[in-house]
């Protein structure tokens, strides 16, 4: 089954899904239950695999957990990061989801359960609150236990439906898929948050290969506005394993998202051992000063958002933002984000940052900063991304791309808004994998392309109050019709001629009838 098929296939059991609950679980809430229960699928088949290894004389899942030892679990747990015992799997619960009389209870205690499995080891921050957001117990699904029962049957038997395989042999990111597929068709009604958080694929893929771009080991790969892993993930989907030394960090603020993020890292097959998500506010309290330098940061982070700034007098002394200067506005925290990832850089790495065109042109803090970052020789590349091309927002987004280990004083200006840089699919527009391939063409061999690509001298910028605006360098393309005026006023007198003599054939027409 090709990639387009098994998307199409997948969105049409989603929607099944959705309309056996439709109109009394609001969409959005119905996307929480949806991801939930692919996830918990996802860790028992894994975990099933797991234990079985191979051996098709073992059959986890009809097993007693009366045969499972202390000393059994306790490998499993240091191993995978958590147990699942056989009577606890998704295949056994799905079995009878549509005649258990107490299926909203069993699955809470089997997700505390597994939560609870962690208690105690290295793993158990990575495991604990997976479930939060899959509240079997919630109004949302039903006033009666009955109703509750009868959706969460419906959901489960859907995702129990979907027959793919294995999740990590797909052709498709299953679970990035049914997250892109559920965002789209609902985040026009859940207003601004609804895609705030999520970056759709092909543009998680190009930023992760901006940031890897030539590197053939990174120790690690950082994201400080992680929101669902998707930009991580990338860089794991697009490279081998072995490249990425050390593992994937993100922090994420908000907690709903801060937990499909880890879920997408079991999803994936990351280990609990190697990827490590934080909950908190990156620019107030950052959790991974300590793990510094990252050789390849990907972001996108909230565009435009309030933040303390200089309300707090002591961070202009962060070391993030001090060697700047000045602070980013109150009111637009997105320059903060890029200090925060250029101090978190290593020497040789870089970040690609996706950025809100605005503050590449506007003065006062601003200005400033971006005077610090061409002055230092900080920005290798900024990019113009088409519009409309995230759910939720027709913003024509910029990627900005950092670098400590230029061997030139120029900075690359490259416009990829225009039409060959994107396909129009519905209501969307989306960059396909020979869109990236010319973008990245393009930044590595930076070369001035007409109308698309120029390098400037950053005295050239200084001189141009340090606009960093891509309109300012790239000449736009003149697609208006040339028209010749020596040839239109000819064309113009000819037409003139024949209707004067149209006009004097019918005067005599009509005298020669009148008289």
């Amino acid at each position: 089954m090709t990639s387009i098929e098994q998307r199409k296939k997948l969105q049409n059991e989603i929607w099944k899904i959705a309309n056996e609950v439709r109109g009394s679980v609001d969409g959005w809430d119905f996307k929480q239950f949806v991801l939930g229960t692919l996830f918990y699928r996802f860790i028992s088949e894994n975990f099933t695999n797991y234990v079985e290894a191979g051996d098709d004389s073992i059959d986890y899942a009809s097993l007693s957990d009366d045969i499972i030892t202390p000393e059994l679990k306790d490998d499993a747990v240091k191993t995978k990061g958590y147990f699942i015992y056989p009577s606890q799997l998704f295949m056994k619960i799905a079995k009878t989801a549509n005649t258990n009389p107490n299926l909203n209870t069993d699955l809470r205690a089997i997700f505390d359960a597994i939560e609870n499995s962690a208690n105690g080891y290295p793993s158990e921050g990575d495991i604990k609150g997976l479930f939060a957001d899959f509240d079997t117990t919630s109004r949302r699904l039903g006033n009666t236990v009955e109703e509750k029962n009868s959706r969460l049957a419906a959901v489960i038997k859907g995702v129990e439906s979907l027959d793919f395989g294995s999740f990590e042999n797909n052709q498709i990111d299953l679970f990035g898929d049914a997250y892109e597929f559920l965002i789209s068709n609902y985040a026009a009604n859940a207003g601004k948050s609804g895609g705030e958080f999520f970056t759709p694929q092909n543009v998680s893929k190009l930023i992760a290969r901006l940031a890897m771009h030539k590197q053939t080991t990174v120790n690690k790969i950082y994201d400080p506005a992680a929101g669902s892993g998707s930009l991580l993930l990338q860089a794991k989907k697009h490279f081998d394993n072995h490249i990425i030394e050390e593992g994937f960090y993100g922090q994420e603020i908000n907690h709903t998202t801060y937990n499909l993020a880890r879920m997408n890292m079991f999803l994936h097959n990351i280990n609990y051992d190697k990827f490590h998500i934080a909950l908190g506010n990156t620019l107030l309290d950052p959790k991974f000063g300590d793990e510094r330098p990252f050789d390849a940061i990907v972001s996108n982070p909230p565009y435009s958002i309030r933040w303390k700034g200089t309300d707090d007098p002591t961070l202009i002394n962060d070391e993030r933002f001090a060697p700047a200067g000045v602070l980013a506005p109150k009111s637009k925290a997105d320059f903060a984000f890029v200090l925060h990832s250029l101090n978190y850089l290593s020497s040789k790495g870089r970040a690609a940052i996706v950025c809100f065109p605005g503050i590449f042109y506007r003065g006062g803090a601003e200005k400033k900063i971006r005077k610090y970052l061409v002055d230092n020789n900080f920005v290798e590349t900024v990019i113009a991304l088409p519009p409309n091309l995230f759910y939720g927002t027709s913003i024509a987004v910029n990627i900005l791309v950092l670098s400590k280990h230029k061997s030139d004083t120029k900075t690359q200006f490259i416009d990829a808004s225009g039409e060959e840089f994107y396909t129009k699919v519905t209501n969307n527009n989306v960059l396909e994998d020979h869109h990236i391939a010319r973008v990245m063409e393009i930044f590595d061999n930076k070369e001035d392309v007409k109308y698309i690509a120029k390098s400037i001298d950053n005295r050239e910028i200084a001189e141009n109050d340090y606009n960093l605006s891509v309109s300012s360098y790239v000449e736009i393309k003149d697609t208006r019709e040339k028209i010749d005026i020596k040839e239109l006023n000819a064309a113009i007198a000819t037409t003139v001629e024949k209707i004067n003599s149209l006009r004097a054939d019918i005067d005599a027409i009509i005298e020669e009838l009148e008289g």
